[in-house]
């Protein structure tokens, strides 16, 4: 008799009928590590899987409710919860969790409660290029923040002077709850900046830098996809420095010269790419990266630090190659 055994970790889902969970569970499916134990959704509870997308089979287990999948017994949990349903969720021993909120980000117990009206203590903050997680209850950052953190982080210890961080993000990046600043009407043939100098992603990346920088995000009239263009200044050789940051990333790119980052090569993907340019007139560099929201600054980056706390391929389930038109 042969006994075929099932080594792959089982994986369960809170949030899942959200943009990042749909993302995350699209990535959990073509995983060869991975297999789907528990679909957590409050709304979709009791439905079958076809439920959240016609493609999906009955190979499928039906949705839960969230408390029932946090009690699944999973391998690996993924958090694509609000805040506070994150801040409230109770880890299970030695298991990997990663939670894609803001919950576990800040350090600093009162800037959490300020921005994000809640406490719960921070996890390891999870940006692989750059700050690896350590353990196994990873914060996973925000999209605003990776990009602009793949962008300055290698810098940040040469830049001089203010730093300004312009951000533009798709319409997906508002999540996927019904307002009006993300209606149709509100957003296409449009284009607008909003929490201007009070975007939480700001503290999140001043953590990570180790000082504060000026950011104002903007809403493109775009499903998905990010770019950060940053401002600084600095003596220091900008494309050597990130060149050897990232020498040895299958995720993030640095282009050649002359080459400008696009969010049509990066929609869709887990990749990110940087190009670095300067402004001769004022000295300023400029170093511009362009992920996908979804993809690096939410659910690829999810499972890339999943990956590395299992000791897995850290590209596994990840979308990093093909052309996309």
């Amino acid at each position: 008799m042969c006994i075929v055994l099932n080594l792959k970790r089982s994986v369960a889902i809170l949030g899942c009928a959200g943009y990042s969970g749909q993302e995350t569970l699209d990535r959990v499916l073509v995983h060869p590590e991975l297999e789907v134990l528990a679909l957590g959704s409050n709304s979709l509870a009791g439905r079958g899987a076809s439920a959240l997308d016609p493609r999906l089979n009955g190979s499928l287990p039906s949705f839960v409710s969230n408390d029932e999948a946090a009690a699944s017994g999973a391998d690996v949990f993924f958090l694509c919860l609000d805040n506070e349903a994150a801040a409230a969720f109770e880890p299970p021993a030695d298991t990997v969790v990663v939670d894609l909120s803001g919950a576990h980000r800040l350090v600093d117990d009162e800037l959490a409660r300020g921005w994000y009206g809640t406490a719960p203590g921070a996890w390891s903050y999870g940006l692989p290029e750059l700050f690896p997680a350590d353990g196994l209850l990873i914060a996973n950052p925000g999209c605003y923040a990776t990009a602009a953190l793949l962008a300055l982080a290698p810098l940040a210890h040469v830049a001089t002077g203010p730093v300004v961080v312009d951000g533009k993000s798709g319409v997906s990046g508002a999540g996927r709850t019904l307002k009006q600043s993300s209606h149709a009407g509100s957003v296409l043939e449009n284009v607008s900046p909003y929490a201007v100098g009070e975007h939480r992603h700001a503290p999140e990346i001043a953590q990570q830098l180790g000082f504060p920088i000026c950011f104002v995000p903007h809403l493109l009239p775009v499903r998905r996809g990010l770019l950060a263009t940053c401002y600084l200044h600095t003596d220091a050789d900008v494309r050597s420095l990130l060149e050897q940051a990232y020498a040895g990333s299958a995720v993030v790119r640095v282009l050649p010269e002359g080459v400008t980052p696009e969010l049509a090569r990066v929609q869709g993907t887990d990749a990110a790419e940087i190009g670095v340019f300067a402004d001769a007139a004022t000295g300023t560099a400029i170093v511009i990266c362009a992920i996908d929201n979804l993809g690096k600054g939410a659910a690829g980056q999810a499972v890339q630090n999943a990956n590395l706390a299992l000791g897995l391929d850290e590209t596994a389930g990840l979308r990093l190659t093909g052309i996309l038109v």
